[in-house]
């Protein structure tokens, strides 16, 4: 039996009088059909659906709160739902339980520009984020790709493209409402910029992955709007080349707003599924933010410096239609990818190392790629030395499944090696829960257990994520 068999057949029935409160309270925002219990059963990871008993929707922190009381008073598993677009299998019911669907709160609670700050229920998304705060002269950067919402992306520590200039959102939220396993509702943090009071709780539950409480509004900065804006792209003659352009690139101070790698594998699946016509050899996509004059000198550095690497064709896309398309594509890359072999299921993903290590490690993981005999991808965020492997199997394929998990182990165990990370972004959900022992060691894996333990005694908060009972 495999570890996810054991877990699953630990699954705790949902008591009868629990079913009739939450209908009673929730009325047709509480459903139990086939249908919606599979929409919330599965993410974008390679494993198959595990189903939750139940689904609400929830439209305030009470309301949360109320949930949550009465789940723990019957010991019944509790997950938190934000848009489904997690990798590692964060959002799956293991152990079955009550799924706690936040998407419809998705109010705008409060917009501070004075202080550059906004207060958002954490079922707003990031684009609506910015289109609701247009107007102001603000943007919020922190840009996972998909549209995911703020609190997933909290409880998931996120970051994306935008992360080699603005950071995470490990350094972008500054507090939380937080509804904790035994229904209580607390608040951490403050709308100051910084504090010394006390432990660090914001940061406690950013990135806990619903494990130890569920986020209900999340308190962001937000970043004044460049004054100009331009994006440029130059394919290399190799992945080496193009990823130790970058590397030169940040070790000089130049401060881009975001530089995107994509291997010659990336570049041909998205020229198939957005029309591109790019060069198919390995690919940087640069972004540059600041005054006219500022961009234009970084952009300048930067085309120096990768014309030193061999790189070639570069293209500047100034105008935000084109600048649109370029990302956009990038964006697009997931499902591009798994065009590449139809009816194929993806297992995506990532690490991260120093920066002075990047190009042996992604070379390496190429070469464990191919001789593995992949369908496969490469592609990163390479500016903070964080990059994904997307890797396409056959789903029905045991052996298939396993050559790639074998590329993933040994991907993960040399960036470990490396003083690096085994997730740069996606997050340990179950996939990775070995790999962050392997990181950190049993006695720092004891004190998660331990902070777990405290703070929800009965393993009701997402159960089966990040480390064991």
């Amino acid at each position: 039996m495999t570890h996810t068999d054991q877990l699953a057949a630990l699954k705790r029935p949902l008591p009868e009088t629990l079913a009739a409160v939450l209908a009673l309270i929730f009325a047709d925002r509480y459903s139990t059909t086939q249908a919606m219990r599979e929409h919330h059963g599965r993410d974008e990871s390679r494993y198959d659906a595990m189903l939750p008993d139940a689904v609400i929707f929830a439209h305030s922190t009470e309301e949360v709160a109320a949930a949550v009381k009465l789940c723990a008073a019957h010991g019944v598993p509790v997950i938190a739902w934000g848009s489904g677009t997690s990798l590692e299998g964060h959002v799956l019911a293991l152990h079955g339980g009550v799924c706690i669907d936040l998407s419809q709160m998705n109010a705008m609670v409060a917009v501070h520009g004075q202080d550059l700050t906004a207060t958002v229920q954490a079922g707003v998304t990031r684009k609506q984020l910015n289109e609701e705060i247009r107007d102001t002269g603000l943007f919020f950067p922190i840009d996972p790709g998909a549209n995911a919402s703020l609190g997933g992306m909290a409880a998931t520590r996120a970051s994306g493209t935008n992360a080699v200039r603005y950071g995470t959102m490990r350094e972008n939220v500054l507090a939380l409402t937080v509804v904790t396993a035994d229904g209580r509702i607390i608040r951490t943090g403050t709308r100051a910029k910084k504090s010394s009071a006390g432990y660090d709780l914001t940061l406690l539950f950013v990135g806990s992955e619903g494990t130890l409480g569920i986020i209900t509004e999340v308190t962001v900065k937000l970043y004044p709007l460049p004054e100009a804006i331009s994006a440029a792209v130059c394919s290399f003659p190799g992945t080496g080349s193009a990823v130790n352009a970058v590397i030169q690139t940040i070790q000089l101070g130049v401060p881009v707003a975001r530089v995107e790698f994509l291997d010659e594998n990336g570049v041909k699946a998205i020229n198939a599924y957005d029309k591109l016509a790019l060069p198919e050899k390995p690919l940087l996509l640069f972004e540059f933010h600041g005054t006219p004059a500022s961009v234009a000198e970084q952009a300048q550095l930067v085309q120096e410096i990768a014309a030193e690497h061999g790189a070639s064709g570069f293209e500047w896309a100034s105008r935000p239609e084109e600048r649109s398309r370029l990302w956009a594509a990038r964006h697009n890359a997931y499902f591009a990818l798994l065009q590449l072999r139809p009816g194929s299921r993806a297992i995506s993903t990532d690490c991260c190392v120093p920066i002075s290590r990047l190009a042996e490690c992604i070379l390496a993981t190429r070469d464990d790629c191919e001789r593995a005999g992949l369908t496969y991808a490469i592609i990163g965020h390479v500016g903070d030395g964080n990059f994904h492997v997307q890797m396409l199997v056959d789903p029905s394929n045991p052996a298939d499944i396993a050559r790639a998990e074998q590329v993933n182990s040994d991907m993960v165990t040399r960036a470990i090696g490396m003083d690096g990370t085994c997730t740069g972004e996606h997050g340990v959900g179950m996939h990775k829960m070995d790999f962050l022992v392997e990181e950190h060691g049993a006695d720092a894996i004891g004190t998660m257990r331990a902070i777990k333990h405290a703070l929800d005694p009965n393993n009701i908060m997402n159960p089966g994520k990040i480390i064991s009972w």
